[in-house]
């Protein structure tokens, strides 16, 4: 036997007042006022039956969808291995949940779909923005016509506000310390393409520390990652390979993620070369695996779960139409571990 479930009009006809009132009431539609008394009749009557408004109804009576989303500007694979997410997911729905609102999670490759409509279509009252990139002429559109949006990253040219760390004074502070061990030929792997602006960022600190210390910046050195363990392995194959024969090319390596340094460590692993003693890592993110790889790993630490709290927080105030400060930078700090040692003698030109 099937149990009916109760209406709008069951709540009406308990409460005494019309459908209309009803659907007032219960979507908190603004701009109508109720009495206080029949407002709790109305409230009263749904408890006793069980009645709940239905969600597109709701949002169709009240003008919102009481959803934010988060844009995810990543492949599958990538958002698989992100890992990060879970704990920026957590401070962002942390954030939803203050103001009775929800979370909806979007991946869309980059320039291979529209996220446009979840904002459109009022899927979204409003979204945060994971990775951007320079070439997101989308965003760009969405920004101008005014629609509420942050920017997980930062886009100078983008006048939305954003919520990040300092990537590039996070690189500085992790090439600064494989500086003051002594190294002098330092790599680096950066954690996604140039276009990603956290990626162009983080080299660009790399550079600077390097500069700052009068060591000459040699291309030879940098190789593009891509989010994954397996492009970390490519990358330092690579730049092993670009040296000659049965010599090691740098004494350490900055590498912009710690995903992509565990893949890395694995390549250098593979051609008989051990972390510290052969070449020192330094990564970036701090995931819960790096104190707990063999060695632990060096990293500069990114506070995760405050990110995504952040942005939420800046979102929900954008939606309201308060006002949102146009950049948030979170505090960063380097977390020694055991992946990294002053550098042996031998390597300078040596082979291994």
């Amino acid at each position: 036997m099937t149990v009916r479930r109760p209406t709008s009009a069951d709540v009406a006809q308990r409460a005494g007042v019309s459908r209309t009132t009803v659907s007032f009431v219960l979507n908190g539609r603004a701009g109508v006022t109720i009495p206080t008394a029949t407002r709790q009749r109305v409230l009263d009557a749904a408890t006793a039956l069980g009645y709940h408004p239905h969600g597109p109804a709701r949002q169709l009576a009240g003008g919102a969808s009481h959803t934010l989303g988060l844009v995810l500007l990543q492949s599958a694979e990538q958002v698989a291995g992100d890992a990060l997410l879970a704990d920026t997911l957590r401070g962002l729905a942390a954030a939803a949940r203050s103001r009775d609102y929800r979370v909806l999670v979007e991946t869309f490759e980059p320039r291979g779909g529209s996220y446009a409509g979840l904002l459109r279509e009022a899927h979204c009252d409003g979204l945060v923005i994971s990775g951007p990139r320079v070439d997101d002429i989308e965003l760009i559109a969405l920004v101008e016509d005014d629609f509420p949006m942050v920017i997980q990253g930062f886009l100078p040219t983008i006048p939305a506000p954003s919520v990040d760390v300092d990537n590039e004074a996070g690189a500085r502070l992790a090439v600064e310390h494989l500086i003051l061990l002594g190294h002098r030929r330092i790599g680096c792997i950066t954690n996604a393409p140039l276009a990603y602006t956290a990626a162009a960022a983080r080299l660009d600190g790399y550079r600077a520390a390097l500069k700052s210390a009068g060591i000459s910046y040699d291309a030879a050195l940098v190789a593009e990652g891509a989010f994954e363990p397996n492009s970390g392995h490519r990358a330092v194959v690579t730049l092993l390979e670009r040296a000659p024969a049965g010599t090691i090319p740098f004494t350490a390596l900055f590498i912009a993620s710690d995903v992509v340094a565990l893949g890395a460590i694995g390549g250098l692993r593979g051609r008989g070369l051990h972390v510290p003693a052969d070449v020192s890592i330094v990564g970036f993110d701090d995931i819960a695996l790096a104190a707990y790889v063999d060695p632990p790993l060096t990293t500069v630490h990114v506070p995760a779960r405050e990110l995504g709290l952040a942005a939420g927080r800046a979102l929900l105030d954008r939606i309201a139409r308060r006002p949102v400060a146009e950049r948030t930078l979170l505090p960063i700090e380097l977390v020694v571990r055991g992946s990294t040692a002053p550098p042996i003698e031998r390597h300078r030109g040596a082979s291994p």
